[in-house]
């Protein structure tokens, strides 16, 4: 055989390694983790999750009902705080002085035999 025969011969081998070592790359490689492990994974991340959306619903939940605390506490406050005027009030308007004075705008008499201090 001539070189030049021979030199495609050569050529048309390595052609033809070059196919199966590109056949050989194709090679399927094993998983770290079995098809069991990947649902474990998986549900193990979905449980932190749900978990964690759970804490920050709980979380909001419990800000939105001290926040309605805190409303009626301070409408409560002013009640009693109104209350507390208010008792000052009638005990002002209820003081003897007072009572003997509109008595006597309306036409009423006190002697001193009749008048009974109650409290």
């Amino acid at each position: 055989m001539s070189n030049l025969a021979r030199k495609i011969q050569q050529d048309q081998y390595q052609h033809q390694e070059e196919k199966q070592s590109v056949k050989k790359v194709i090679k399927q490689t094993k998983s770290l983790l079995s098809p069991g492990e990947k649902i474990l994974g998986i549900a193990f991340v979905a449980i932190i999750c749900f978990g964690g959306v759970k804490i920050v619903s709980n979380q909001s939940e419990i800000y939105q009902v001290n926040k309605e605390i805190q409303i009626t506490q301070s409408s409560i406050n002013s009640i009693e705080k109104s209350n507390k005027e208010l008792d000052t009030q009638v005990k002002d308007l209820s003081r003897f002085d007072r009572l003997r004075e509109v008595a006597g705008k309306l036409g009423l008499d006190f002697s001193k035999d009749n008048v009974k201090v109650v409290h």
